[in-house]
């Protein structure tokens, strides 16, 4: 599963954004010498408002009716994310006001949403394809078919994507109603570059070029300052039901700066016989490991040509844990599980209190005490796990290797309030959405909650594995959308995020922290620890605040962590 290489010149314009977004991607190998040549089509296709779609047709030999993959793309010519090899086709889309095609882009919304519709259908009635269609898309093109699969995909047998956000405004820009900056700058720089790359086909048509940069400005003001809230202009750019029974391959890892749209997705089209690999996204994947490439294939070769290859009874849901680390995880050192769901069957929350003594515990201490600390913006390395990942995959790695203490995040601590377990006497595998429940005042009337969950060492060191963010002005949750354990406890919160409710000064208010999923192994020797910081540097700059927190007493401040069976967290601790 492989994209193709952007240039160099794009690559320069756009470095800072190729650092929010990580949507890079390699060039596929070259063709064995006994292959024939790939052929290479291109074709505008005009939509019902009369306006032309750049396409581009590979085919392994002579053009002839196959199976064919459909790939919508914002990035431009040679923008293709996955290969199948050659027994199909594959058409790459450019959608509407990116790259060569023209029109104004609208941010993935309506418009193109029934572009997607009108292309597939006129794809399915070419001489190249013999009315087996497959869809698959790697990040934004992912994002475009969530966005469209309210509306029936005509002649689509079966679908593969790769980290892509189920609600774009919760998965990706906006989580906890907190604007994620840099990813969505980059996100923007990234459809940009090869816009103005491929200007030449613009030339003696200055209508399309004005047409093209007003909706990438358009875009950049709605989705950045217009539209803080989950207003109606978001809900039209995300997740609005299924209207089809594709069978999906959901491939993601739990450190993608997307992660939480693929368990989404899995649950929303788990009824459609989704599965679920957690192998790898954005943030790389595991040494060993081929990030999805063969079960990808198996996937379409089994539900688009009717191998029967047994992939359809392989497990629901198939992941590789981290072991401790993320750095350690990408050597291959990774723990795998398998199940048959979704949060995993017989998953456990367990609740640790917040302790006066920083202590993070079984048991609520008996005296409420209040906690304060300065909302200063954190050092993303040490606090933004998603952003961080991506940025290390982009290439910081190669510096964090020699500098470890920049994806720790003991010094980040020290700027915020830290809660530590005991060692733990036994291995126990966390697994699934957590929960921070937390009484806090705040001094401004929107500041931001930001809470990082790690695995500590042995000898001390504090590795970094899953965020929650979560603005002040957004107290409430949507009950009906949140998941409850058997006891009714929210363990994954459902933000409320249409109205503001901006803090008084002083006020305490109880907010629930969706912190996106986690998978690993802590070892026996070490401990969790639960990290509240100002909001990452990568997100959009606030006022700082006084944040005091409640901890202790019948209402104290707690966490709810997702304990897989086999695994028993209380023994762990010694009781």
């Amino acid at each position: 599963m492989v994209g193709r290489r952007r240039t160099a010149l794009a690559a320069a314009a756009v470095t800072l954004a190729a650092l929010g977004a990580g949507l890079l991607t390699a060039a596929p190998p070259a063709a064995r010498a006994e292959e024939p040549a790939p052929v290479v089509v291109q074709q505008r296709f005009t939509t019902a408002d009369g306006v032309a779609l750049q396409t581009t047709l590979t085919s392994p030999g002579p053009v002839t009716a196959r199976p064919t993959v459909v790939e919508f793309s914002p990035y431009g010519n040679n923008s293709q994310s996955f290969s199948f090899g050659p027994d199909y086709n594959y058409l790459l889309v450019q959608i509407r006001g990116t790259g060569s095609s023209r029109g104004s882009f609208d941010a993935l919304g309506p418009r193109t949403q029934k572009d997607v519709v009108e292309v597939l259908r006129w794809a399915c009635a070419q001489p190249f394809s013999d009315g087996h269609l497959a869809v698959a898309g790697f990040s934004a093109s992912a994002i475009m078919l969530f966005n469209s699969w309210h509306q029936h995909l005509p002649c689509v047998d079966a679908a593969v994507t790769r980290s892509g956000t189920h609600e774009l405004y919760r998965d990706l820009l906006v989580p906890g109603g907190i604007q994620n900056l840099a990813p969505g700058a980059g996100v923007l720089g990234l459809i940009s570059a090869p816009l103005v790359l491929q200007g030449a086909d613009r030339v003696g048509d200055p209508q399309s070029a004005l047409d093209a940069f007003a909706g990438m400005f358009s875009t950049g003001v709605n989705a950045g300052l217009a539209h803080p809230r989950l207003d109606a202009w978001w809900q039209q750019r995300g997740w609005r039901g299924d209207r089809n029974d594709i069978p999906v391959l959901l491939i993601d890892g739990f450190f993608d700066v997307e992660s939480r749209g693929a368990f989404q997705a899995y649950q929303a089209l788990k009824a459609d016989g989704a599965h679920l690999l957690v192998q790898g996204g954005h943030d790389g994947y595991p040494a060993g490991t081929d990030g999805g490439v063969a079960e990808a294939q198996a996937w379409l070769d089994h539900f688009v040509r009717g191998v029967d290859n047994g992939v359809e009874t392989h497990p629901r849901v198939r992941m590789l844990m981290s072991n401790g680390d993320r750095m350690r995880y990408l050597a291959g050192d990774a723990v795998a599980r398998d199940a048959a769901d979704w949060p995993v069957p017989g998953t456990t929350w367990v609740p640790l209190a917040l302790g006066g003594d920083r202590s993070l515990g079984l048991t609520r201490p008996a005296t409420a005490t209040t906690q304060s600390y300065l909302t200063v913006p954190s050092i993303p390395t040490m606090t933004d796990v998603p952003t961080a990942a991506l940025v290390g995959a982009a290439g910081l790695d190669l510096l964090t290797a020699q500098l470890p203490l920049l994806v720790q995040d003991q010094l980040a601590g020290l700027a915020g309030l830290t809660y530590t377990t005991d060692v733990l006497s036994a291995p126990v595998d966390l697994a699934g959405p957590l929960s921070f429940e937390v009484p806090l005042a705040t001094t401004t009337p929107d500041s931001g909650i930001w809470v990082v969950l790690s695995d500590v060492a042995p000898d001390g060191t504090s590795h970094p594995l899953t965020v929650g963010r979560l603005s002040t002005s957004y107290p409430g949750v949507v009950p009906a959308k949140s998941l409850v354990d058997p006891s009714g406890a929210i363990v994954q919160p459902y933000g409320s995020y249409t109205t503001k409710q901006p803090a008084r000064a002083g006020q305490v208010r109880t907010y629930r922290v969706e912190l996106w999923p986690v998978g690993n192994r802590f070892q026996a020797g070490h401990r969790i620890r639960l990290t509240v910081v100002g909001t990452s540097a990568f997100s959009l700059p606030a006022v700082p605040a006084v944040h005091s927190i409640r901890v202790g007493g019948p209402a104290g401040a707690r966490l709810l962590v997702p304990v897989l069976p086999g695994s028993d967290l209380t023994a762990a601790l010694g009781q």
